[in-house]
């Protein structure tokens, strides 16, 4: 029998809740954006595309989560592991599935495990890096103290 603790994964209302709190960051910032939320397995939970974000911000979002589920990192610490000459220089055309780095998508943990992947899409990348922390701390930081 094992003895490591269960932790709950990420669930269709932590996941909504993310989306709603990403949206309302963005909001107030007048950033109009998508929203991906990913379970550890890379499985959508939830998304959401603004009415006036760009088209192609839905894609982006999606691609943003993904990266920052895979590698376990946010995807704005990851920018310059694909430069020229970095660590990661060849991954993004290495995969299948295409990875994105470009800031926005953050893995989301819970008791240090890794949960999910949340990625936002629409704004500057330093906004979307933003709003999707500011959802996570909203969200899971709420949710841990609930329990603790």
């Amino acid at each position: 029998m094992s003895t490591a603790a269960t932790v709950t994964p990420l669930t269709t209302q932590d996941a909504e809740a993310l989306v709603a709190a990403a949206r309302t960051a963005a909001e107030s910032a007048g950033v109009t954006v998508s929203i991906t939320v990913l379970d550890a397995g890379g499985h959508l939970l939830a998304f959401r595309r603004d009415d006036r974000a760009v088209l192609i911000s839905g894609e982006t979002s999606t691609r943003k989560a993904w990266t920052a589920l895979q590698l376990d990192a946010p995807t704005a610490d990851l920018v310059d592991a694909v430069q020229p000459g970095g660590l990661f220089h060849t991954l993004p055309t290495a995969l299948d599935r295409p990875l994105l780095f470009i800031a926005g998508g953050i893995p989301l943990h819970r008791d240090g495990r890794l949960i999910g992947a949340l990625g936002v899409g629409g704004g500057a990348p330093a906004q979307d890096h933003a709003f999707a922390t500011a959802a996570a701390a909203a969200v899971l930081d709420a949710a841990s103290a609930q329990r603790a």
